[in-house]
């Protein structure tokens, strides 16, 4: 009897002790942002974030390091909610140790489009001014951040994945760690871009919604409009990287060379070295089985680019899809990521 009682006794101890832990706890902001008042697509300049406060932020008086993560084309904060997978692998973290107790941030990068391509652009919005003179501030003055390169990095996957490498290597005075998963725009790839898609049907299609019968119609589209805007060429106000002659796409050279100079991360690693070097920690992933094969060989090819500047990273390819093992019990972000910021990230004040 003396035994049943010790026995319900710890039960219920166990009981109170696991429903009394405290959990990551979900700010939501919003701010008008006057780097997006300036576009042809109708974005709306009201843009949400949702902060991912840690367990000890309500009872202290601390400040905390910021991790921005980039969402994939299309995908709201409020997406990323949904399953419940990044809550609880934050409370996994950081209750388990796998990594100190940080603020993440996933702010809103949608559009009437697609999404976001991270560029600033005179047809879709002037992202990178957004995240950097709006974004930024707005959290480092609204929450206990410690604002400094050092505490803060960036982080996202697929196109996200791209826009945290691209951010971190444009401005290392504000990030100083980047980690993506399956990023891409690494590199060209082996198939040449403008062979994927049917042009005709894209020179034909008057609204975004005809594009979706397009192979490579959307993101074809939403990428010109980010990196060859033309504010006066409705009604996708940009160029292609082809030109229609007697009803045939020819390719054309000069728009071709703009994108891949300012799309492509391994075109822009020479000119940003520097700001490469000064980078505490560079790290990225990438699935070997891919539906789209260029996206493995660049990853590869944009792995071997780094190495011959001597920089200092973590590349990883792995047996799997780029959703399959990103977001599980032993996935990518749980097993991969939050560590590698573990390690490199600043995580008290100086």
């Amino acid at each position: 009897m003396k035994r049943s009682i010790v026995l319900v006794l710890l039960s219920c101890l166990f009981f109170q002790k696991s429903f009394s832990q405290k959990k990551v706890t979900v700010a939501s902001s919003h701010f008008i942002s006057k780097a997006l008042r300036e576009n042809k697509t109708g974005l709306d300049s009201n843009r949400n974030v949702k902060v991912y406060l840690p367990p000890s932020y309500a009872s202290s008086k601390r400040s905390y390091a910021v991790i921005y993560f980039c969402l994939n084309l299309n995908k709201t904060p409020e997406q990323m909610l949904a399953d419940g997978n990044l809550l609880k692998f934050l409370d996994s973290g950081f209750s388990g140790g796998v990594v100190k107790e940080f603020i993440l941030v996933t702010a809103d990068y949608s559009t009437p489009t697609i999404g976001s391509w991270f560029e600033n652009s005179s047809t879709t919005g002037r992202w990178l001014d957004y995240t950097v003179n709006e974004l930024v501030p707005f959290i480092d003055s609204h929450f206990r951040t410690i604002a400094n390169r050092d505490s803060r990095g960036v982080a996202g996957d697929f196109i996200g994945g791209y826009g945290a490498l691209k951010l971190a290597m444009l401005y290392p005075d504000l990030f100083s760690v980047v980690y993506a998963m399956h990023p891409v725009g690494t590199g060209i790839g082996v198939t040449p871009g403008y062979t994927k898609s049917d042009w005709k049907k894209i020179f034909n299609a008057t609204t975004f919604s005809d594009l979706y019968s397009v192979a490579y119609g959307p993101p074809f589209v939403a990428m010109a409009q980010a990196y060859l805007p033309n504010p006066s060429r409705p009604p996708f106000y940009c160029d292609f990287m082809v030109d229609m002659i007697n009803g045939e796409a020819v390719p054309n050279a000069e728009n071709i060379l703009k994108w891949e100079n300012e799309f492509l991360l391994d075109h822009m690693v020479e000119k940003n070295l520097q700001n490469l070097r000064r980078l505490r920690g560079i790290g990225f992933d990438w699935a070997r089985y891919d539906a789209n094969p260029d996206h493995v060989y660049s990853n590869h090819a944009f792995t071997h680019q780094l190495d011959q500047f001597g920089l200092d990273l973590e590349a990883e390819e792995y047996s799997g899809t780029p959703t399959n093992k990103t977001w599980t019990d032993d996935g990518r972000f749980y097993t991969r990521l939050l560590p590698f910021f573990n390690k490199h990230l600043v995580f008290d004040p100086k």
